[in-house]
């Protein structure tokens, strides 16, 4: 959109819209009106008074037409808010904004505006979005000879050019200029010139200037202070005094500008002499410094740090009758204040008021951070009051975290709240880093009210997520505040601040472990594990102490499950467990009916070495055993004793003799013979009896010639009862041969024949004893198909194998 001031005014040669259709129905004009879709303009009504052409143009929904009784016209404003028309220069940068630049487009401007004039040309560079858009409208319209462009249409496409540093461009249009038949001026180049400079091209800038004389441009001062400017910006301050030289030998004397300009740029490059050397020489030149010459002289020491010349300098503008400004006193101010002379800063300040002078936003920003660092809370403090008071806010926002620092180190904490005021009042944004540095001193103070009211302002307003802070909250100020809330019922509120926080890519692995402690505690182990399942997402450490009280609240709650599967991620994460939360946690599983998932558990407190709870892992095994997992209890029972935690095995073959589970029994009793365990012969007997009593006798032949084999005592009270079990069940053979068992056993045989058919019984009795230990493990189990029974299987058979052919080559002996 143009801008007004800078728009050149309407002239009043008139413009013809040959393309709009004029409407004298008033009916037809209010139809056309609903249906528009953008707001134009609408033609002047027919034979009505039109001296301007501009003003006919008023808008359809403006005036509404109707006739008076004796047929004239009558107009009537209607009610509401209307628009004004859009200017036509407005509405072609807006069509130029929102379309690329095509054919199509120059067609469109083209129906619109049919002829252009230099007022609308002018305008629509004026308005144009930006350089590109004013650079194809600049060229479009004179290549396709709707416009001949002039000395100002130049001029203002060679300033939009070169504001936007598009240099290159505006030098050809520049250097075009004769081509058209228009001649040069010095402000064109001087807008060139300092195009290049502001670029950092500064080598361009000198060609500029130097072809200006080859083209017979006219140098004056302006050019030559331009060139000043930008060389001096640059530091080539030698190359300054040639061009110096040179100007006064083209004639040109230099003005008060001219030095101000050349004693700035040696004081820019530490060059102190030089400048006091062109000051001099101004003067010797009759040329009177004025208030700008003696700012600049006195910053250029201060920047040296030569104070006294500085005073010098003050001393001596006063003496002359050249009142200093706000900027002279704040140069004095910055100067004592970057020598930590803070208290000649004040007396600057109050000399400054005392003369009408009102001190600016520089000057309080200059002033504030040596109070700062000289310790002066007070006096800060009371420059902070007036600057609210008269609604000046400094020009570097970035001093107010260094007055709240002061004033909490001060232990000051009311003030430094205070500033945090003193910004919302001054309209300046407060940031998180703002926040953290009063949540933090508060939390130190153990001010623990205070520090959560700022941070409920600190989470409702989101300041933490706003793009454009510059001060971010720091982990001394968020830590504190987290673990108060954590340990105080508030995990919530903390884990809202910290999920902003890790919006900002914050992952702190304090705060993380504090919110799981928080959450356990308040028993709210979901969302423990929440976060839990983040940090290992994000592969943040944890904390041992944090997934033990995530255990410790699951158990509490009645969840061992989810406590089993806490206690996993615990381990892990390579953290150890001690005895006490393996105790808890299987015996809340036991007392849930989840044996299988508690002997998960004691498997994994024996293979870290936990040698306690023997009296829980009893139970444990003692219940597998009951249940029928019997394989499971078998592999947990050679895991102990690896361990070197034996069982009470006798305990564990009484306690199933004793329920009826005697299968179970059979399956431990041959376990420990396998691996020799030591196992009293008093539960051989108990196994027998239960064996005898549930009628398993090959199952009790079975053990009792195990027995004898190990050298057991064969006064089994029941052996008379088995013997008569097997011969009603039609096992003659397995009789006979135990009844020769104990009958040779009593008799002491000497001769060759009584050993040999002792030996031979005995050796019968090997037989059938891998006979009938094949067909204990070739019986079918629940789990056909786990690795234990397929092994067992095997075992059986190949037991089964060596029986049948050591029967055959004992039969042929005997």
């Amino acid at each position: 959109m143009a801008y007004i001031s800078a728009s050149k005014p309407p002239q009043l040669k008139s413009r013809i819209y040959s393309h709009l259709p004029r409407i004298t129905n008033p009916i037809s004009l209010k139809s056309l009106y609903s249906f528009s879709s953008s707001p134009s303009p609408n033609p002047p009504i027919e034979n009505s008074p039109d001296p301007d052409p501009e003003s006919a143009v008023q808008p359809v929904a403006a005036v509404q037409e109707t006739l008076n009784q004796d047929g004239t016209a009558n107009q009537r404003i209607l009610r509401g808010k209307h628009r004004n028309p859009e200017k036509l220069e407005d509405t072609i940068c807006r069509m130029m904004a929102n379309r690329p630049w095509t054919t199509r487009l120059q067609h469109s401007i083209r129906n619109l505006v049919p002829e252009f004039d230099h007022t609308l040309v002018y305008n629509v560079l004026h308005g144009a979005r930006n350089a590109d858009h004013a650079l194809q409208f600049f060229r479009w319209v004179e290549r396709a000879g709707l416009f001949r462009h002039d000395r100002e249409t130049h001029f203002k496409i060679i300033e939009i050019l070169g504001r936007a540093s598009k240099l290159n461009h505006a030098r050809c249009i520049l250097l075009d200029m004769p081509a058209k038949g228009l001649e040069w001026d010095e402000d064109m180049f001087v807008m060139l010139i300092d195009g290049y400079g502001k670029k950092g091209i500064v080598q361009e800038s000198v060609k500029i200037f130097q072809k200006m004389e080859e083209l017979g441009v006219e140098r004056t001062l302006k050019s030559y202070d331009t060139l000043f400017k930008v060389i001096m910006r640059r530091g080539r301050y030698m190359m300054s005094k040639r061009y110096f030289n040179k100007m006064l030998s083209d004639g040109l004397m230099p003005t008060c500008h001219t030095y101000n300009i050349m004693i700035w740029g040696f004081f820019l490059s530490s060059q102190a002499k030089t400048a006091n050397r062109f000051f001099e020489d101004m003067k010797s030149r009759e040329i009177s410094p004025d208030v700008v010459t003696y700012n600049t002289m006195i910053n250029g020491f201060h920047r040296v740090k030569n104070v006294v010349e500085a005073e010098k300098f003050f001393v001596e503008m006063k003496g002359r009758n050249i009142a200093p400004t706000v900027i002279t006193y704040t140069t004095m101010i910055k100067g004592y204040v970057s020598l930590g002379r803070v208290d000649d800063a004040l007396r600057m300040l109050e000399e400054m008021k005392s003369f009408g002078i009102k001190p600016n936003g520089v000057t309080y920003s200059t002033l504030l951070p040596g109070l700062c660092d000289a310790q002066k809370i007070a006096e800060a403090r009371n420059i902070l009051k007036e600057m609210v008071e008269k609604y000046t806010p400094p020009k570097d926002n970035a001093i107010f975290e260094r007055l709240m620092t002061g004033q909490c180190t001060a232990g000051n904490l009311d003030a430094a709240a205070d500033v945090l005021k003193a910004m919302i009042r001054l309209s300046i944004p407060t940031e998180a880093g703002h926040y953290g540095i009063l949540i933090e001193n508060f939390c130190k103070a153990g001010v623990y009210d205070k520090a959560v009211n700022l941070l409920d302002k600190l989470i409702e307003k989101e300041i933490i997520l706003r793009p454009q802070n510059t001060l971010e909250m720091e982990p001394s100020a968020y830590n504190p505040i987290i673990m108060y809330l954590c340990n105080n019922g508030q995990t919530a509120k903390a884990e809202t601040l910290f999920r902003q926080l890790m919006k900002k890519g914050v992952q702190d692995p304090i705060a993380f472990n504090n919110l799981i402690r928080g959450h356990a505690m308040e028993g709210n182990p979901d969302s423990a594990s929440e976060i839990l399942k983040i940090m290992i997402r994000r592969k943040v450490p944890s904390e041992q102490t944090a997934h033990q009280l995530l255990v410790e609240s699951y158990l509490k709650k009645g969840e061992p499950a989810d406590a089993k599967t806490a206690l996993d991620g615990m381990i892990e994460q390579g953290h150890t467990l001690d005895s006490s939360l393996y105790r808890s946690l299987m015996e809340s599983l036991f007392e849930d009916g989840r044996v299988q998932t508690a002997s998960r558990v004691m498997k994994t407190m024996v293979e870290k070495g936990v040698k306690e709870n023997m009296d829980l892992v009893a139970k444990i095994l003692e219940a597998l055993l009951m249940r029928g997992h019997v394989e499971e209890a078998l592999g947990r029972i050679d895991l102990l004793m690896h361990s070197g935690m034996a069982p009470d095995y006798d305990n564990l073959l009484s306690v199933l003799c004793e329920k009826g589970k005697t299968i179970a029994a059979l399956k431990l009793l041959d376990f420990g013979l396998e691996r020799d365990y030591n196992i009293d012969f008093s539960s051989y007997d108990k196994v027998l009896d239960a064996l005898l009593s549930a009628g398993k006798t090959l199952n009790a032949y079975s053990v009792l010639c195990k027995l004898m084999e190990k050298g057991g005592a064969t006064d089994w009270k029941s052996c008379e009862d088995l013997i008569k079990s097997l011969n009603e069940e039609g096992n003659t053979k397995q009789a006979d041969i135990l009844s020769r068992m104990i009958v040779g056993k009593d008799k002491a045989a000497g001769s060759k024949k009584a050993k040999k058919k002792v030996a031979a019984a005995l050796s019968f009795n090997s037989v059938s004893l891998f006979l009938l230990s094949g067909l204990i493990y070739c019986r079918p189990r629940r789990e056909e198909h786990s690795p234990l029974n397929r092994e067992l299987l095997l075992r059986g058979t190949n037991c089964y194998r060596s029986g049948v052919k050591a029967v055959i080559a004992e039969s042929s002996d005997l």
